[in-house]
């Protein structure tokens, strides 16, 4: 099993031209979509950084090609994605990787009994956000600072690089 969540990282005041850039009520949001993939132990699997507009369901199809080059898809049965992903998204996907993509955490926000929404971590999915967090850490991550998504992909490798030997130590 692995789950996969996209976080937006937005950009520096002084990162130059950008290659990302996404439209919202507000106007251009400079930045990127950094996508993680990580095991059940919530260890990074697979990481890449793509452009602030690309799709959540384009990001997961991406990193599961990732997933496909390096063989770490041979032993793979579920695939967890969040609602950002549409259900007709996660059958498509399911239908092309030959592996179960389910969406976890409902459509609407859990409420309690004077019903104001409470918040409660969703299971297993709480991994990805947590290794999101580890890896921001890393001052270089802390905002998008990179002018290509080569360059930005090969920092967050090298941050998904040290947190796997930090956890090994």
């Amino acid at each position: 099993m692995v789950v996969i969540d996209t976080h937006l990282a937005r950009g520096a005041p002084n990162g130059g031209a950008t290659f990302h850039n996404q439209g919202g009520p507000f106007g251009r949001t400079n930045g990127a979509k950094r996508i993680v993939c990580v095991d059940v132990t919530g260890l990074p699997l697979c990481v890449r950084v793509v452009s602030a507009s690309t799709s959540e369901a384009s990001a997961v199809e991406q990193i599961l090609d990732d997933l496909v080059l390096t063989g770490a898809d041979e032993r793979l049965e579920l695939v967890l994605v969040d609602r950002g992903t549409a259900r007709s998204a996660a059958t498509r996907l399911s239908a092309r990787f030959n592996d179960e993509v389910r969406r976890v955490g409902g459509d609407e926000p859990p409420r309690n009994e004077h019903g104001t929404k409470v918040f409660r971590p969703i299971r297993h999915a709480w991994r990805v956000k947590v290794a999101h967090g580890h890896l921001v850490r890393r001052r270089r991550l802390a905002r998008c600072f990179e002018n290509t998504v080569t360059s930005a992909t090969g920092w967050l490798h090298v941050a998904s690089v040290s947190e796997l030997l930090r956890a090994l130590c």
